[in-house]
């Protein structure tokens, strides 16, 4: 009974995965499961914010906790945290009411935070090739999305979102941004860009680099998965690379990679035991046996962590997007890959760690290593732009018409009954100026 309330509050209120995909949340609330782990683990370089917000709003999400272990009626509560970050681990500690609670520590290497890495360190299971958690008994929430499971129980749906902006910025921070704000305003609140007169300006990576996307346009707008902006100048090294085209990458790949298999060798899914190879799926580059539109399966469990990309290959070449175009072709073609042989953990796992400070300077980017340290900023924006789209499933339907008043947390768009999404909500009140099946505007 519990469990179907929690999971109607969650669905009512746009309650959604904040560390990634934003898989709805009211689906894990409805899971009987052993373990609901919390991922605090943080593993993109720059990006502070979850030791930020564990630090400053720790019974929230350990009430968030409480409500996930009683609904998935879990015996076990794991809080997933590097040991870097003290304070945090601290702050949650004062907040536990349960011995159902406890400490999976983890080291600053990437990427810890890793839905398959985590559940490993904390219980010791595999998840099968290509499955979920749920499979090993176990529920994988981010530490925000736990916060947020706490404000839904309390009628209070998702509108903002907490993140860090940094890098090449004034004053790197974190905070709570109404979800539809803009970029350009966001890093106007961290201080303004600092990249003096830099005539290539800058570009925006939008909650990681490794994971991230790239974009340039700074009148797009935060949503509820929007972990943080990272701001670079844009002749950076990072951004000359990923705006090359795709065929331009495959190109050089193909003319360069001297099968070395160190992409392979650090790859985080293949050391954990799943048959994940990019060296091989680079091979399909210049060749293959299935035909020339259909790449080897060797890339159909890669899970785009892009460290075969940006740290492993002595060649700076692009295996990480050889395997997401191998997916795309595989799965267009309705070929799908099955690993055979059991999943068993590499026995040299534990000795090829990536560190965040060793990932850092391969990057080059150690110089905007800096405390994002939470403030709050009340912002007042003139107008959002609410996406229709900021999770995982269907796309909601505007449920407000142009010209018409909204309040602050007033549903905005919904999804059909039945259907995997979520529902999303006003983030200012005032007046609808535009709608489409994309977005709803709303201006103060």
């Amino acid at each position: 009974m519990l469990a179907v309330m929690l999971s109607g509050k969650l669905r009512e209120h746009g309650v959604v995965g904040a560390g990634g995909a934003g898989f709805p949340t009211y689906v894990k609330a409805q899971s009987q499961v052993e373990f609901v782990i919390a991922n605090g683990a943080e593993c993109e370089p720059l990006i502070h914010k979850d030791a930020e917000i564990m630090k400053h709003f720790p019974g929230q999400i350990v009430a968030g906790m409480d409500l996930m272990l009683e609904s998935t009626g879990a015996k076990t509560g794991k809080f997933g945290v590097k040991t870097k970050n003290a304070e945090s681990v601290e702050a949650l500690k004062r907040h536990l009411k349960s011995d159902r609670m406890e400490f999976t520590m983890l080291g600053d290497f990437y990427p810890s935070g890793d839905e398959y890495e985590l559940v490993y360190t904390a219980t010791g299971r595999l998840i099968p090739p290509a499955g979920i958690p749920l499979q090993v008994g176990c529920v994988v929430a981010n530490v925000e999305t736990l916060y947020n499971v706490h404000q839904a129980s309390q009628g209070k749906p998702v509108t903002e979102t907490f993140l860090s902006v940094c890098g090449a910025v004034k004053q790197p921070k974190s905070f709570w941004a109404p979800v539809g704000m803009t970029f350009r305003e966001l890093i106007q609140a961290a201080g303004g860009a600092a990249v003096g007169t830099n005539p290539s300006g800058i570009g925006v990576f939008i909650s990681g680099i490794m994971m991230g996307t790239l974009t340039f346009d700074l009148d797009d707008v935060v949503t509820k998965t929007t972990g943080g902006l990272i701001v670079l100048p844009g002749d950076h090294y990072l951004i000359t690379r990923r705006t090359r085209s795709i065929p331009e990458m495959h190109h050089i790949g193909k003319s360069a990679c001297d099968q070395c298999s160190y992409c392979t060798e650090f790859c985080p899914r293949y050391l954990l035991g799943y048959d994940v190879q990019p060296h091989k799926v680079m091979r399909s580059l210049g060749f293959t046996t299935t035909g020339a539109d259909i790449w080897n399966q060797w890339s159909e469990l890669c899970c785009s962590c892009g460290l075969c990309t940006l740290y492993a290959c002595p060649e700076d070449l692009y295996p990480k997007e050889a395997c997401d175009q191998g997916k795309t072709d595989q799965r267009a073609a309705g070929l799908k890959f099955v690993q055979k042989k059991p999943v068993e953990v590499h026995p040299m796992k534990e000795y090829r760690r990536v560190p965040l400070a060793q990932l850092r300077k391969r990057l080059h980017i150690e110089e905007y290593e800096r405390e994002t340290p939470y403030e709050a900023v009340k912002f007042e924006p003139a107008a959002v732009r609410i996406k229709m789209k900021q999770h995982a499933g269907q796309a909601a339907v505007a449920v407000v018409e142009e010209g018409a008043k909204v309040k602050k947390g007033q549903v905005v768009g919904r999804v059909e009954e039945g259907k995997l999404g979520a529902d999303v909500h006003a983030s200012i009140g005032g007046k609808v100026r535009r709608v489409t099946a994309e977005v709803v505007e709303i201006v103060a």
